[in-house]
């Protein structure tokens, strides 16, 4: 690998084996796989090359972002090159007159999102890891958030990629333009593909106005069922919450505990939602707010909080967005991405707690209620290794999944399938599907090289 360190300098390719160590792992568990070397390019040219000595020596590659990743997608599994991102993190162009932004795969979410903002434009995908995530690793894995349940996904805000492809060849997989229906649509087959079709160095996202005022209200309810239910009546209602967020008490207390966020909770409190609301004009925000508390009076929720500074907000919004980093705190835990209509949230929750009871195990839950899009943190507690390991506790999640696609769900929303979901993947899709996927790999990755054993083997 001579060739790559005289092309990159010794500070821009790394192989011995302690600098490895941080990018063998990423959110994902406690799983670890250490490259044989990691490279840091600055251009697409660099990444070209690199591209093109490892599909000369049939070396594996693994693109990495930040490594927030919660379904192992960035693990170098099969050992070979790591390409970190973290080099080519420019903002390129504003196109302040066509709403619309390029940029490198390693800009942070949250810097793309600031700077748009001070031109009055806003990027709505806001996964919880807005403030470390990189924008490719966002596209890779169709990064949902809070407020996707008014604005999308990550793939709705794409209108371009650059990619190269595991030969080395370079494309341009759409264009700029709000329409486009000239032949395949190979922009969004990226979006989500997790980095195995090829590798994005460049995107073009597109933008819209700033809602200038939102309202942000923390409702109570004394049962989980209640507040999944309030969910589709509040969709129902000609609302259009920018976000409605679900959160089982055990979540909120924990994550009171373990950071600054502070609320008053009662204990016959088990659930909340957490809905905002926006727009461009106080008064009508306020209108909406008097219909929402209206709209969850049958579904009988506590005192409803309306927060009534910016501090306040960030406050509710901490505790909400901090659940899932906090948990790890209190157990050895896996994360679900479970996802179902929204109207069968109920049952999904209530199904999970049976599974666990069966099994064993207990789970926190939150998420995406206005999406149906369900995080369930497992928590190993007292699980001999032996069946939190073992077949014992795949079983239970192997049911898990079989509740979602039985409900008309299925089994991640937004976190990806990566290495550790991609044994349940014929839980919803029949084999003739899985083969399509695998064709359609074997079409753009005849050597099995890029980003190798995720989603399929």
């Amino acid at each position: 690998m001579e060739v790559l360190k005289n092309l990159l300098g010794e500070s821009r390719f790394v192989s011995d084996k302690e600098k490895l160590v941080p990018y063998g792992s990423d959110y994902t568990e406690d799983l670890f796989f250490r490259p044989d070397a990691v490279a840091f390019p600055k251009t697409t040219i660099e990444v070209q090359a690199i591209v093109n000595y490892c599909y000369q020596h049939n070396i594996p590659i693994t693109p990495r972002g930040a490594g927030t990743g919660l379904s192992g997608g960035s693990l170098p599994v099969k050992g070979g090159i790591s390409i970190c991102f973290e080099k080519m993190n420019k903002i390129l162009s504003f196109d302040n007159d066509n709403f619309q932004i390029t940029v490198e795969p390693g800009v942070i979410n949250q810097e793309i999102r600031d700077f748009v903002e001070s031109k009055g434009l806003f990027y709505p995908p806001d996964p919880a890891s807005k403030g470390s995530s990189f924008i490719g690793g966002n596209i890779a894995h169709n990064s949902g958030g809070p407020r996707a349940v008014k604005y999308g996904v990550t793939r709705d805000w794409v209108l371009n990629l650059e990619v190269v492809l595991p030969n080395g060849e370079i494309i341009w997989t759409g264009s700029n333009t709000l329409k486009n229906s000239t032949g395949y649509n190979l922009t969004q087959l990226m979006i989500g593909s997790e980095g195995t079709l090829g590798i994005i160095t460049k995107a073009v996202l597109k933008l819209i106005s700033k809602p200038i005022q939102n309202l942000l209200l923390w409702c109570p309810f004394e049962k989980m069922e209640k507040a999944c239910e309030a969910v589709p009546a509040i969709m129902s209602s000609g609302l259009v919450p920018s976000a409605l967020e679900i959160m089982e008490k055990k979540g909120v207390d924990l994550s009171i505990a373990h950071t600054d966020a502070s609320l008053s909770t009662e204990e016959n409190h088990k659930a909340y939602l957490l809905i905002e609301l926006d727009g461009s004009s106080q008064e009508k925000l306020m209108s909406q707010a008097e219909e929402l508390f209206e709209t969850l009076e049958p579904f009988e929720p506590g005192e409803v909080q309306l927060a009534d500074s910016a501090n306040q907000k960030e406050n509710f919004w901490k505790i909400r967005r901090s659940i899932g980093e906090v948990v790890k705190r209190e157990s050895i835990y896996k994360e679900e991405d479970t996802v179902v209509p929204r109207a069968k949230l109920p049952q999904l929750y209530n199904g999970v707690k049976e599974i666990g009871e069966k099994y064993g195990f207990d789970s926190i839950c939150y998420g995406h209620a206005g999406d149906g899009n369900l995080h369930v943190n497992i928590l190993k507690g007292n699980m001999i290794n032996e069946h939190w390991q073992g077949k014992h506790l795949e079983k239970g999640i192997r049911e898990i999944f079989q509740l979602c696609k039985s409900l008309g769900g299925t089994i991640s929303g937004e976190h990806g399938i990566g290495y550790v979901q991609k044994k349940f993947m014929n839980e919803v899709f029949p084999e003739h599907h899985l083969q399509l996927f695998k064709s359609i790999k074997r079409v753009f990755d005849p050597k099995m090289l890029l980003n190798p054993n995720k989603i399929i083997d």
